[in-house]
Parts: structure tokens; C-alpha cells; sequence
């Protein structure tokens, strides 16, 4: 007796839920906490992961205009590099640049949470558009939130020590610290997090993605994003008062601090003289090999030497730089981005316009234009043994 072949739409939509819930439950499971956690942490770590996980509504305070409901959806689940990109605006006025938050930059929330309808009216929140006015456009590529933890856990003074040995390199790549503001503390302190490393920590850094990615209002963020700039069209958001007590926040910090860095490839002696090559041509001057962490009551993060390859320093990097400046960061510069994980990675670089490794170095210019053109120069056995090791990363 024949069966039939034909799925109908209700079932091929079920099947599609059901394959699209494995797929996430799939980027969840792997991943994984850095060794040696209490059974407090992991706890904590648990719970931060299903608030990553999380969708949320607008009875939660969604929007009213955001880019995602969910943190996994952009980080992919916070296992591997992410594809996804926002858009942010500017423009250069009396020769500095100019975010306009009157138009609702710098950075663009795409989407937004639709018809509204209250005492006053209807209102439809859509997603917000680059202004004809803005002379600056910039793609970014959703940044990896793993091995955080070992970042977040670096003392402001060896920050500084990094960039002082950098300098007495005297080889035209050092970098600088970023000064930025403790929004919890009110201090000024070194940013590490962002493209300009222009969030200082992995808390703000939560707080300040939950607003702005999402629309959800906190204790560090109070005030919602007003659409296109516009104030007066949040007369009409359905969730006025305080999205989130602190507590989305806090989970959120803690899955990202206590998320594994990505596992190193094999570890080749192809890739082993790769490495050589890497430091000859002057990339390890910015994508630092190793970092050492200060006390921490995380074991694995307690005075523990780790591998991210950067400095997360700010680097002049001239027509690599995206044009938007933010904080003391200019749109020259950017920081250096870690190389840890680059082998799971298809799209380079803080647009994501370079699919190939070679690609994104031939890309770097400014500070890193003498290293770029020493790669250039090797020749194709030396090219390939660099390339070994970039992808054992």
C-alpha cells in the first residue's frame, strides 16, 4: 500500500516550529560554562542562559521599536560568531561628529512593535530608517560573548600597562585605553566591550543591549529609546512603566561572565610556525597572545592567563575605521577585535564585508597598513602556514 508524500500547511508549519526550537535548544546546549564553578554558579549560569534564551513580548516591554526579541537570536545562542548586523548614522558637523539623537541615532532599531491603540489614538510603531540629513552609514557585526568572563575579570591597570609597553614598542601600532563611564558607579574606567570599546563591563553591557536591541527599560536604562527620535510617540507605548528590575540584567551578566571562550583547534606544526610568522609580521602587536586576569571569586578566572589574541585597545585604523565615533573613540579608530574562535567564523571584520581571512587583513589599514603589507609580501608557503594557524584559533 502506497503513503502519501503530501505535507500539509499545518503540519509543514508544526514541523518547521519543532525544527526551529530544536535548532535553538541545540545552540543552547552548547553552551558551556568555564570549569570549575560552585554549584552557586552554575546555578547562576543556568538561569542566565534561559533569560538569554528568552522572548520577549510586548507585555514585557518589548520595543516600542528594537532590533530582536531575544539575545540568542542576534549572538546565535551565545555559541558561535554571529552574521547578524545592526546599522548606525551620523553625520559630521562644524567637524565633529554628530550622532543625531534628535533623529534617533546613532544606532538604528530596526523593528518595531506595530499598531498601537490607547485613549489618545492609534499609533504604529514601525522600524526606524537611516535620515536623509546623515552623511555617515556603518554596518556592525554582532560581537561573540564568549570568554568574556576572563575580560571583564582584567584590572583597569594592566589595561594601561599594555598600552604602555605598546608605546615603548615604538613601532607605530600602540594603542590607547578608552575611558568610559561606570553608568552603576559613576567612575571613569576602562571600556573593553563594543566595537570602541565603549562599555566597561559585562553588566552595563547587558543593561545597555536589553534597551537598546530589545527596548526593555532598567535600573541603568530608564528611559526608553524615543522611535526616530521622536519623544512623543511614546505616549502611545503599552508598557510605560519599568520594563525589568535589575534581575534580567544580573542573569544575563552572569551567563555572559561564566560563558566558556571558544576551544582552540588542533595544534599543528604547520600552525605552530604559522604563529611565528603572525608575530614577525607585526599582527601580535595588537592581537595580543595572552592576557593575565586579577583576583576573582570565579576560579577560572582567578589570576588565569588567557589567549583572546587582542589588547582591546582602541587602534587608528583609517579606512577601516566605520566613521562613528562614540565616546573618546574616534571614527578612525577601533578596537582590536580577539581572534579566539576566528576558525567558526564566515564573515570578518566589524561590517562583516570580508568572507575570507585574507580578505580582512588585506582590509586593515592605519596603524596595521605595515603589517597588511608585510602579509602581502610573503610568499605563498609562508601565506599558508599563517592562515594554519588563524584557523586553529
Amino acid at each position: 500500500m502506497r503513503t502519501s508524500s503530501y505535507v500539509g500547511p499545518v503540519a509543514l508549519l508544526v514541523s518547521l516550529v519543532f525544527a526551529f526550537h530544536a535548532f535553538a535548544q541545540q545552540g543552547q546546549q552548547g553552551a558551556q560554562p568555564v570549569d570549575g564553578l560552585t554549584p552557586a554558579q552554575n546555578l547562576a549560569f543556568q538561569e542566565g542562559r534561559r533569560t538569554f534564551a528568552k522572548n520577549y513580548r510586548i507585555a514585557d516591554g518589548l520595543g516600542p521599536v528594537f532590533n530582536d526579541e531575544s539575545c540568542a537570536d542576534c549572538h546565535r545562542g551565545g555559541t558561535t560568531a554571529s552574521n547578524r548586523t545592526v546599522s548606525r548614522f551620523g553625520r559630521i558637523t562644524n567637524g565633529a561628529f554628530d550622532p543625531l539623537p534628535e533623529l534617533g541615532g546613532s544606532l538604528i532599531q530596526s523593528r518595531g512593535i506595530g499598531s498601537i491603540t490607547t485613549l489618545d489614538g492609534t499609533f504604529n510603531f514601525v522600524g526606524e530608517r537611516i535620515p536623509p540629513v546623515a552623511s555617515i552609514g556603518a554596518t556592525r557585526r554582532t560581537t561573540s560573548v564568549r570568554g568574556l568572563g576572563f575580560v571583564d575579570a582584567v584590572p583597569d591597570e594592566t589595561w594601561f600597562a599594555i598600552a604602555r609597553s605598546e608605546a615603548a614598542a615604538n613601532d607605530g601600532t600602540a594603542g590607547r585605553v578608552h575611558i568610559v563611564v561606570d553608568i552603576a558607579t559613576g567612575r571613569a574606567v576602562v571600556g573593553k566591550f563594543g566595537w570602541k570599546a565603549q562599555v566597561p563591563n559585562l553588566f552595563q553591557f547587558s543593561a545597555d543591549a536589553l534597551l537598546n536591541e530589545i527596548g526593555i527599560t532598567n535600573p541603568l536604562f530608564l528611559d526608553e529609546t524615543c522611535p526616530q527620535g521622536d519623544c512623543m510617540t511614546l505616549a502611545f507605548n503599552p508598557t510605560p512603566a519599568l520594563n525589568d528590575d535589575g534581575r534580567d540584567v544580573a542573569a544575563l551578566s552572569d551567563f555572559q561572565t561564566m560563558l566558556a571562550p571558544p576551544a582552540r583547534g588542533a595544534i599543528t606544526d604547520e600552525a605552530l610556525s604559522g604563529e611565528v610568522l603572525f608575530h614577525q609580521i607585526g599582527c601580535g602587536s595588537c592581537h595580543r597572545a595572552s592576557i593575565q586576569s586579577g583576583p576573582s571569586p570565579i576560579a577560572a578566572f582567578n589570576r588565569a592567563t588567557f589567549h583572546p589574541y587582542s589588547d582591546f585597545l582602541l587602534h587608528d585604523m583609517g579606512t577601516l575605521g566605520d566613521g562613528i565615533a562614540q565616546g573618546q573613540a574616534t571614527g578612525r579608530e577601533m578596537r582590536t577585535a580577539p581572534l579566539w574562535g576566528l576558525r567558526n567564523a564566515n564573515r570578518l571584520l566589524h561590517d562583516g564585508g570580508a568572507t575570507t581571512i585574507e580578505a580582512a587583513i588585506q582590509r586593515h589599514d592605519g596603524q596595521a597598513r605595515p603589517a597588511r603589507d608585510r602579509f602581502a609580501a610573503l610568499d605563498a608557503d609562508s601565506v599558508a602556514l599563517l592562515l594554519a594557524f588563524l584557523r586553529s584559533l
